[in-house]
């Protein structure tokens, strides 16, 4: 928490340019990588994010503080990035878990070994529909159920989603630890 988020809050809902900009400073960041995580490049994260800030800054009287100040722009910032991820008129691949058979993972996707950015990107690879499952459950700690409700799916299609996710996120992982190998290999003859 932050020693001042009452104050600041109160400068917010006051319209203050100081505060807002306090805000933006101070959570900025961490809800930029959180846009990152949703969308497939910088440009719409930052639109993403621009997005949600005018949402905080205009909806500001309704925190309540009755949880940290930083959940209550979270869930705006993730609300805002799932609303521009419909925008955008994908498809979600949204079906049954059985029409995946084969793409299910039968082990919890290993990530050891592997950077940051270059996990990013695999996950940026996925379906947007599995993208977005897989972000909200694994990363966000959404419930299915809840995953549901935000996404307007079935609680058995975000779970299937977030199945096909974890199978094409090990099938990716290892690729590339086998293409790695095999470079390995290669160099030491």
């Amino acid at each position: 928490m932050i020693e001042n988020e009452q104050e600041l809050v109160n400068g917010c809902r006051r319209r203050e340019r100081t505060a807002q900009k306090r805000l933006y400073d101070v959570f900025g960041g961490k809800m930029f990588a959180i846009c990152l995580r949703y969308v497939k490049n910088r440009a719409d994260a930052e639109d993403v994010l621009q997005d949600a800030f005018i949402k905080i800054y205009e909806n500001i009287d309704a925190f309540r503080g009755d949880a940290p100040l930083q959940y209550w722009i979270k869930s705006i910032v993730i609300n805002t990035a799932l609303k521009h991820i419909r925008k955008q008129k994908f498809t979600l691949e949204l079906n049954d878990v059985h029409t995946y058979g084969d793409c299910l993972a039968a082990a919890d996707v290993t990530l050891s070994g592997f950077q940051m950015q270059q996990l990013l990107s695999f996950i940026h690879e996925l379906p947007p529909g599995c993208q977005a499952v897989f972000n909200l459950y694994a990363i966000e700690g959404y419930q299915h159920q809840e995953i549901a409700e935000l996404m307007g799916i079935s609680e058995g299609t975000s779970k299937s989603q977030y199945s096909r996710a974890r199978g094409l996120l090990q099938k990716k992982l290892n690729q590339e630890k086998r293409f790695d190998n095999e470079s390995i290999r290669k160099t030491q003859i």
